[in-house]
């Protein structure tokens, strides 16, 4: 059967809690659309609204070793950002880096050549490798679609505790949703009640390293530590083909594949956990982005869409060796029963109860408006539950 396809980017009726207009529109371009209109993203306006921004930085940074911590992959986006923070913006970034010990050897090169480069100092927070590998794990077995992004929330809280450490009131992120998109409101989720209640079930060895964030942590960075979320590629203008390139020409930088092939767990999740276990390909989520800002044909997007994701050669049996896994185990993982969030512990609830707290927090650039949308808001379990049973 033929699925229905935006008429403006390539989200079909797949994609969770997808809505179409009379006209065929997806309400997440109507979304990219908002935040366009709120940002001024590309724009003079923009670009004058994020340098206040900056000047902001630098008074509140005044007497102190950094200005504004970075988090750094190794990837495109991050390298870029401390390149404009140190070239065009004139902070004094510290870069952090949580290590999840799956980091490909062109990521760590990459970021030691950008940070030396830029005379950029480095916080990394390494978790212990067989815990690491236990939380992971954990995901596999709870069965739910979410096998990374752990290390998505373990990056937010050492960035919260490295600028904590030094007094710093401003983290910057490289996210731009021109070019990744935001991604959809849905089966994709994670907070530190979800992380607990997996491991608790499925671990089998103590939390020790591994910076998980519950409520009161993130509550206290935001509410009373203070510490500011800012996302300057919602403002600038920004192409990750040209940035890219500048990287490549001044710092030697290497490209890596594409998007989230920097570290092999995020790659193993993206090209072959997504697509083989749930039949979700996030390649959309970019693809559609990119269509919708200029920056690809949509006809080229939905071809490259129709081909399988690129999967790095060993990166399965790699994946199988540090999981520990037979052939037959790991076959029976990918075939095993879905779950998903809700059949877990989460702070969903509570996130939608405490939405006008964190409206205030968005607005006042605490938490970013995609956490508000995306997390504050009540979703259509049933409707996904019966979307995923298709």
């Amino acid at each position: 059967m033929s699925k229905q396809i935006c008429s403006r980017c390539i989200n079909d009726e797949t994609v969770p809690n997808i809505v179409f207009d009379e006209n065929g529109v997806c309400n997440y371009c109507k979304m990219m659309d908002q935040l366009q209109e709120e940002y001024k993203t590309g724009t003079e306006d923009g670009k004058q609204m994020f340098l206040q921004i900056v000047e902001e930085i630098k008074k509140a940074g005044r007497g102190k070793q950094y200005d504004c911590v970075i988090g750094v992959s190794g990837g495109t986006d991050s390298s870029y950002m401390v390149h404009m923070a140190v070239k065009e913006w004139g902070l004094r970034p510290l870069a952090v880096h949580y290590d999840n010990t799956w980091n490909t050897g062109i990521a760590t090169e990459n970021i030691r050549k950008i940070l030396g480069a830029l005379k950029v100092d480095l916080y990394t927070h390494v978790v212990d490798n067989k815990e690491s590998d236990d939380v992971f794990r954990s995901f596999l077995k709870a069965g739910v679609p979410e096998l990374d992004s752990p290390t998505d929330l373990a990056l937010t809280e050492v960035l919260y505790e490295a600028a904590n450490k030094y007094g710093v009131k401003y983290i910057l992120e490289g996210h731009s949703y021109k070019t990744e998109g935001i991604s959809p409101l849905g089966i994709m989720y994670m907070d530190g009640k979800y992380i607990s209640d997996v491991y608790k079930r499925f671990g089998s060895v103590k939390m020790k390293t591994f910076p998980n964030m519950p409520l009161g942590a993130f509550l206290k960075w935001t509410i009373l530590k203070k510490i500011k979320k800012i996302r300057p590629l919602w403002y600038v203008g920004y192409s990750k083909e040209q940035a890219r390139q500048l990287l490549e020409e001044q710092y030697g930088w290497k490209y890596y594949g594409g998007h989230h092939l920097e570290n092999r767990m995020s790659a193993f999740h993206h090209s072959v956990y997504h697509p083989q276990r749930f039949k979700i390909d996030q390649r959309y989520n970019a693809l559609s982005a990119a269509v919708r800002s200029g920056f690809m044909d949509r006809e080229k997007a939905l071809k490259i869409y129709a081909e399988p994701p690129y999967v790095e050669p060993e990166l399965v049996s790699y994946f199988k060796k540090r999981m520990g896994l037979t052939d037959a185990e790991y076959e029976a993982y990918l075939n095993a029963p879905k779950k998903f969030f809700w059949d877990y512990k989460t702070y969903k609830k509570t996130f939608e109860r405490l939405r006008p707290l964190f409206y205030v927090l968005y607005k006042s650039h605490l938490v970013p408006k995609s956490f508000y949308m995306k997390f504050c808001f009540p979703l259509d379990i049933e409707k996904m539950k019966k979307q995923q049973a298709l």
